[in-house]
């Protein structure tokens, strides 16, 4: 999405052909609920028809009195009793009208949201390198309730408007035809002027959904990376980039106050002005006999109604243009190529974790402009245990990320069993490796539905012995609850080594293939790495494993350790190999770390 040309915000929302099509689109998803979409609109139709009966008979009921009978209204009581009918049959009119357009606003909804959010975790993660959480999170929350908030009432008073609109000219054409072509007359000196205020209003209030989505993207931000925020007493400086931002959404929403203000004492002088206009022709004409009183009061009753769908046009077609700009930002959300094959039930066949890097090159596309690996080559056998050390940025975590072909590479070829990763199909890769990450982010439910993420539909005994392999059962029995104990959003109710046992139990229960372990022990307490190590090493058996370590002491067993270095591999070997090497980099980061800790 972000790799495409953005639009401006005023070309996105234009009403025109292209982008009421995008509307439409989306207008697709109400197709399962035509049926109750339909008499939905039937009754729209009937009651829009019917509301301009009352009008019309509380304006005869004056010449009824006088002596002139209405049809078959001869009678002020038998004119009363239909305005009565007209009332109560609107009444029940409005209730289906409204109980099914939301029935088919929610489910379509529903399913938008629904393939939506589908759509969303199916992209690669080049895709959230490039948008932030905010936004999106946006997308399926505020952009749909726009669309929703149009499907359920915006249409429905779109059509009424205009049914309004024309039933009500017909009918003042045939009440009083030179009023009705007076009226018509002066009616665009205020409707222009209407237009000329509704186009400064909505752009001013554009301009102030924005500001305010990115004074929500800042909630957004520091709610998440709360922990950041106070361990750097970054408080105050949140509160100054809130305020900076709330500041300018203040000044512009001000701004478009100003012109809403001017609409208003635009408007209120212009539709009383036409008013008094339309009364002065309407006595001249009952003056002179040309229009009886009866229709007079209903032609004003019925122009009241006809003035208030026109205005009540320019609001609805604000809300339309809204829809525009929601449409457009889902659909190109729905545009973005998603991820293929994630989505087959079929069981994943095992693979047996032969691993090669065929001189890859690689620039992650977000930074195109620094390449991480250069013509790399890496030869990883089934159940070897490779260690990767250096600094940061020479380019680990990628290779993890490349293996689990996260990104395209650009040259050269990743291998598992002889086969490119791209071609071995992603659920299959995917569902081959485990992955015990530096920072276990944990699902705010129980420790048993984490556990079980690694193995849908796991027994409750094969999820207690995944438990007990990752050290994690002992601390598990003691709480109360057990394995149903939740464990707070991301994992915040558990210490550190207590989240990392569960993602080792995850890890157990997939029964992977291939293991990629990502400093798992790093940020851990000595007795904590200790239970960790063990747990580790019981996961390891039989597999073909990848650390990731700047602690050294943690791939010493490995049985190869690869350097790198600006993207390349600089040393190869055992421990003891590069540690005999003079100079060599992992000798100088063995004694850097004995330094540390000596120290």
């Amino acid at each position: 999405m972000a790799a495409k040309k953005k639009l401006k915000e005023e070309e996105k929302r234009k009403l025109n052909k292209k982008n009421l099509k995008k509307v439409l689109k989306l207008f697709s998803y109400t197709l399962p609920y035509k049926g109750k979409f339909m008499v939905g609109l039937i009754f729209l139709a009937v009651g829009s028809v019917a509301m301009m009966g009352f009008p019309l008979l509380a304006g005869k009921m004056i010449d009824v009195a006088q002596g002139k009978a209405f049809y078959i209204f001869d009678t002020v009581s038998s004119i009363a009793f239909a305005l009565i009918t007209v009332i109560l049959f609107q009444g029940f009119i409005a209730f289906f009208r409204v109980y099914l357009f939301s029935v088919v606003s929610e489910k379509s909804m529903a399913d938008l949201r629904f393939d939506l959010y589908n759509h969303m975790v199916l992209l690669p993660m080049k895709f959230y390198d490039e948008n932030r959480t905010g936004e999106l999170m946006s997308r399926i929350s505020s952009d749909v309730s726009t669309l929703q908030s149009t499907f359920t009432t915006t249409l429905a008073e779109l059509i009424r408007q205009i049914i309004t609109l024309v039933v009500g000219i017909a009918i003042i054409v045939l009440l009083a035809p030179k009023l009705t072509v007076f009226m018509l007359a002066i009616f665009p000196l205020m409707i222009a002027g209407a237009l000329v205020f509704g186009r400064l209003i909505r752009k001013q209030t554009k301009k102030t959904q924005d500001e305010l989505a990115k004074t929500n993207v800042i909630v957004e931000e520091t709610l998440q990376a709360i922990n950041t925020v106070k361990s750097f007493t970054g408080e105050i400086f949140e509160l100054k980039r809130y305020r900076t931002t709330l500041s300018n959404t203040v000044a512009i929403a001000i701004k478009a106050s100003l012109y809403r203000s001017g609409f208003i004492a635009y408007m209120i002088p212009a539709s009383f002005g036409v008013f008094a206009a339309v009364m002065w022709y309407g006595a001249s004409q009952l003056q002179s006999g040309e229009l009886d009183p009866g229709s007079l009061i209903s032609f004003v009753l019925i122009m009241g109604f006809v003035g208030g769908s026109i205005a009540g046009l320019g609001s609805l077609f604000t809300q339309i243009q809204s829809a525009i700009g929601s449409s457009e930002r889902i659909l190109e959300i729905m545009d973005e190529e998603t991820e293929k094959g994630l989505q087959k039930n079929d069981d994943i066949m095992p693979l047996e974790g032969n691993i090669d890097f065929d001189s890859v090159t690689f620039s992650y596309p977000s930074r195109k402009d620094f390449t991480v690996l250069k013509n790399l080559d890496i030869r990883i056998k089934q159940g070897e245990k490779i260690a990767l050390a250096g600094k940061s940025g020479a380019g680990k975590s990628t290779i993890a990320q490349l293996l689990q072909n996260f990104y395209q590479i650009e040259e050269g070829k990743v291998l598992i069993d002889g086969i490119e990763a791209s071609k071995v199909g992603l659920k299959r890769l995917r569902g081959n490796i485990g992955i015990v990450p530096q920072e276990v982010i944990l699902f705010g439910g129980s420790i048993r539905e984490n556990i079980l993420y690694g193995k849908a539909g796991a027994t409750d005994e094969e999820i207690k012995q995944a438990a007990m392999k990752a050290n994690a059962w002992q601390f598990i029995e003691t709480f109360p609850e057990g394995m149903d104990t939740l464990v707070g959003e991301r994992g915040v109710k558990l210490s550190g080594g207590q989240k990392q046992r569960v993602a080792i139990a995850r890890a157990i229960l997939k029964d992977p293939a291939i293991l990629i372990l990502d400093e798992a022990t790093s940020s851990l307490d000595a007795e904590s790495e200790h239970l960790v190590q063990q747990a580790l090493e019981n996961l390891m058996q039989g597999r073909t494993t990848l650390i990731i370590a700047h602690r050294l002491a943690t791939i010493r067993s490995a049985d190869k350790i690869l350097i790198l270095d600006d993207g390349h591999i600089a040393e190869s070997g055992t421990h003891d190999e590069l540690v005999s090497i003079p100079d060599g980099k992992y000798s100088n980061l063995v004694k850097l770390q004995m330094d540390g800790f000596n120290s």
